[in-house]
C-alpha cells in the first residue's frame, strides 16, 4: 500500500498536546498588556499601591480578575475574531469551514468572539502561570532526596519531607508535573470543543455566504449568456456566411462580395461585444448590460443573417411605437431573444425562411412586448438560398434557449420554445416596464426536452409594419 504513513498514535497525541499548550501560552502572552494596564490604572487611582505585581497570590489573582472585563471588551473588535479564528484553526487543526475565518461585523459574532477571547486569555493566563511555576518546583521535588544543599534550605512545604517522608518529595514532583499536563490537556480540550460554537459562522454569516454565492453564480450565468449570445452568434454567422460564399465562389461573385462584407462586419461587431463582456467581468455586476438594443442593432443583425442566403421577414407592431423609446434593459434582452432565434434557425434549419414578429400585448400584469421567431423545422435546402446556407450548417445543442428563459425570468416575463405542425417557434413575452429586479420564473421542460417557461396567452392589438429583404 503506497502513500504517506500515518504517525503513531502516541506521536499524534503529543503533537496535539504541544499545539494546545502553545495556544494557551499565546493566551497568557495576550494577557500581559491588560495586566500591565490594570496595574497602571490602580497605581494612578491609588498612588503607592504596588501589591498587584508583588509575589503574593491574592493580589495577583485580583489583578487577573480585573483584566477579564477589559479582555472581553477587546474581544468585540472584528479583527480580534479574525486573528483568534486563524490561530485556533491552525493550532487545533480544525477542518476547513468549521471556523469563520476573516472579520465578521455582526454583533452576534462579536459577542461570541468576546466570550472566546475571554476564555482563551483567562485559561491561557492560568496555564502560563502554572507552566512557569510548576516545572521548577517539580524539579526541586524530584532532586530533593539527592541534594544536601536543597535539604539544607528552608522550603515552605505543606508537609515535612524529612526522615521517613523524604522520598515522598519525588512522588509529589511527579504528581505536580502530571497535574500540570492534565490541566493543560483539559483546558485545550475545552477550547477545542468551544471553538466551533464561538468562532464558527453564525446564522447571519451563513445567510451572507449563501447570498454571496448566489450573486457570484448569477454573475457567472450572466457572463455565460452574454458570451453565448454575442460571440457565439457571431461565430456561427461567420461560419455560415463563409460556407455559403465558398459554395458559390465562381457562380455568384456578387453574393460572395456581400458575404465577405458581412463576415468583416460580423467579426468587427463580435470584437466590440467581446470587449463589452470583458468590461463587465472587470467592472463587476454593476456594469451596464453588454450588447445593443433593438433600435441600434436589429437591422444590422438581420443584414448579417440575410448574407447567408436566408429569407428573413420582420414585422413590427405599430402599437409599439419607435423601438428607440423602449426601456433600455427590455430592448437589450429583446435583441438577444431575436438573435438566439435567428441563430437556431440558421444552425438547424438552413434555407428555411424565418419570420420575426414584435408585438405589443396587454395582460392583467401590464403591457408586454411579445417576440416570436419561427421557421419550418428541418429547413428547405432547395433553391439558391438553401444551397448557399446548407454548406455552413452544423448540428449543435446549445444553451441559448436556457439563457433566453433566464433572461425573461429576470425581467418578470416568460419564454417558451418548441415545434408544432412542422414549425419551430420561439416566443418570449417581456414586460415593457419591468419591475426592479424582475421576478423569478419557473423553468420546465416540454415534451421535446427543450427548456421552456410557463406563460399565458394574451390579446394583441395594433397594426403591423413589415420589413423584407
Amino acid at each position: 500500500m503506497t502513500g504517506r504513513a500515518r504517525p503513531p498514535q502516541g506521536r499524534g497525541t503529543v503533537r496535539t498536546l504541544a499545539l494546545r499548550w502553545l495556544h494557551l501560552l499565546q493566551g497568557g502572552a495576550l494577557l500581559m498588556p491588560f495586566f500591565l494596564l490594570v496595574h497602571i490604572c490602580v497605581a494612578l487611582l491609588r498612588p503607592g499601591t504596588t501589591e498587584l505585581l508583588s509575589g503574593a497570590a491574592g493580589p495577583q489573582f485580583l489583578a487577573f480578575a480585573l483584566c477579564l472585563p477589559l479582555v472581553a471588551t477587546a474581544g468585540l473588535l472584528p479583527v480580534v475574531r479574525a486573528l483568534e479564528a486563524a490561530a485556533a484553526h491552525t493550532l487545533y487543526e480544525l477542518p476547513t469551514g468549521v471556523l469563520a475565518l476573516g472579520p465578521v461585523g455582526s454583533w452576534a459574532a462579536r459577542r461570541r468572539a468576546a466570550v472566546w477571547f475571554t476564555l482563551h486569555v483567562g485559561l491561557g493566563g492560568l496555564a502560563s502561570g502554572a507552566s512557569l511555576a510548576a516545572p521548577p518546583m517539580a524539579l526541586v521535588l524530584l532532586a530533593f532526596p539527592f541534594s544536601p544543599a536543597l535539604r539544607a534550605r528552608q522550603w515552605a512545604w505543606p508537609w515535612d519531607p524529612e526522615g521517613s517522608t523524604l522520598w515522598t518529595a519525588p512522588v509529589a514532583g511527579f504528581l505536580l508535573l502530571t497535574a500540570l499536563v492534565a490541566a493543560v490537556h483539559g483546558a485545550g480540550a475545552l477550547l477545542a470543543r468551544c471553538a466551533p460554537a464561538l468562532l464558527g459562522p453564525t446564522p447571519a454569516d451563513r445567510l451572507a455566504a449563501a447570498e454571496r454565492r448566489a450573486a457570484e453564480l448569477a454573475a457567472r450565468n450572466r457572463l455565460a449568456r452574454e458570451l453565448h449570445d454575442s460571440v457565439g452568434h457571431a461565430l456561427s454567422a461567420v461560419s455560415l456566411q463563409a460556407g455559403a460564399a465558398r459554395r458559390v465562389l465562381y457562380k455568384d461573385p456578387g453574393f460572395v462580395r456581400e458575404a465577405l462584407g458581412a463576415i468583416e462586419e460580423t467579426s468587427r461587431g463580435a470584437v466590440a461585444e467581446l470587449d463589452a463582456v470583458l468590461g463587465m467581468l472587470r467592472d463587476g455586476e454593476g456594469a451596464a448590460t453588454a450588447g445593443p438594443g433593438l433600435a441600434a442593432g436589429l437591422e444590422a443583425l438581420l443584414a448579417r443573417s440575410r448574407a447567408t442566403g436566408t429569407d428573413i421577414r420582420l414585422r413590427v407592431d405599430e402599437a409599439l411605437g419607435p423601438l428607440a423609446l423602449l426601456e433600455a434593459q427590455v430592448s437589450a434582452e429583446s435583441f438577444r431573444v431575436v438573435q438566439e432565434g435567428l441563430s437556431n434557425a440558421l444552425r438547424h434549419a438552413p434555407g428555411a425562411a424565418v419570420d420575426i414578429r414584435l408585438e405589443r400585448q396587454r395582460s392583467p400584469e401590464g403591457e408586454l412586448l411579445a417576440i416570436t421567431v419561427e421557421n419550418a423545422v428541418g429547413g428547405a435546402a432547395g433553391g439558391a438560398a438553401g444551397a448557399r446556407a446548407s454548406g455552413g450548417a452544423r448540428p449543435s445543442g446549445g444553451r441559448g434557449l436556457t439563457g433566453i428563459a433566464e433572461r425573461a425570468a429576470l425581467l418578470g416575463g416568460t419564454a417558451q420554445a418548441g415545434g408544432e405542425d412542422g414549425v419551430w417557434r420561439l416566443t418570449a413575452r417581456l414586460p415593457l416596464a419591468p419591475a426592479a429586479g424582475g421576478q423569478r420564473g419557473f423553468l420546465k421542460q416540454d415534451s421535446t426536452g427543450d427548456l421552456e417557461q410557463d406563460g399565458t396567452e394574451h390579446s394583441q392589438g395594433g397594426t403591423e409594419r413589415e420589413s423584407t429583404p
